[in-house]
Order: structure tokens, then C-alpha cells, then sequence
């Protein structure tokens, strides 16, 4: 499981500092950032992280989080027929729809980590928390 699709939630929690989900947040962008795993994320996911961020802080200081954020994770497509997935798939929340389609089209995605694990209930992909996917990926290296 290299290839992971990290959620709005797991980013935010990282950046608020929201306890105790950010300590598993920072656990898993640290693989990103060592290159033990790779990470993707969204235009959506991007545009949500700089709208909530934008909430606390100045534009420049929220572009220069969104910089560095993006030097460890890579960003998937989204095109029309990603969203005309996500219309289809049968998802009750049309934003995770989006996350969900882009990784299915993309085609190398494992996983999603998010805390929101039941809304990706219809996803086909594995669905893991943060603290889940640390678990599982620690028993793999052993």
C-alpha cells in the first residue's frame, strides 16, 4: 500500500493541530515526506485546505502551508469524466464522490485515508483512518 489518497481531513487535522487526530495526521505525512509512501490529493482537497485555512490566516501565509504541502504530495487529475463518475457512483456526499472517482481513474491509488470512513462505504478502494492505516502499514514493514 504506496499510493494513498489523503483526505481533507487528515490534512486539516494536521494544520489544527486537532488532538489527538494530528499526531496520526503528522505520522502519515512524514512517510509522504521521506517517500515511504506517496500521497495525492485532490484540486478539491486543495481548494477546501486553502478555504478553511484562509479562515485563520492571511492569504500569503496560507499559499506558502499550501506550498509545502504540495512538495510532498502529488496532485490527481480531475476531468469531466471523473465528475461524471462521482455523479453516478451512488455516494450520498458529492465531494468524497469527486476524491473517490479521480483515485479509481488515476488507477493506482490503494487507498484512502480519512477519518470520515463511512462515507467511502461504496468505495471500492481500502478505506483506512489515519491510526488504521499507520497499524497496518508497521505490520507490513515487519
Amino acid at each position: 500500500m504506496n499510493n494513498l489518497l489523503i483526505d481533507t481531513d487528515v490534512i486539516l487535522d494536521f494544520f489544527f493541530d486537532r488532538m489527538p487526530h494530528s499526531e496520526y495526521a503528522a505520522m502519515v505525512l512524514s512517510l509522504c515526506e521521506q517517500n515511504e509512501i506517496n500521497g495525492f490529493v485532490t484540486p478539491v482537497i486543495c481548494c477546501n485546505v486553502y478555504y478553511l485555512l484562509r479562515q485563520t490566516a492571511p492569504h500569503a501565509k496560507v499559499i506558502g502551508k499550501m506550498r509545502q504541502l504540495l512538495s510532498i504530495l502529488d496532485i490527481l487529475p480531475m476531468e469531466r469524466n471523473v465528475v461524471m463518475q462521482a455523479i453516478d457512483s451512488g455516494f450520498g456526499d458529492f465531494e468524497d464522490a469527486l476524491q473517490n472517482s479521480s483515485a479509481l481513474e488515476y488507477g493506482k491509488i490503494d487507498a484512502v485515508i480519512t477519518r470520515n470512513v463511512k462515507d467511502y462505504r461504496k468505495s471500492s478502494l481500502g478505506v483506512f483512518t489515519p491510526e488504521h492505516f499507520l497499524k497496518v502499514f508497521e505490520a507490513q514493514r515487519k
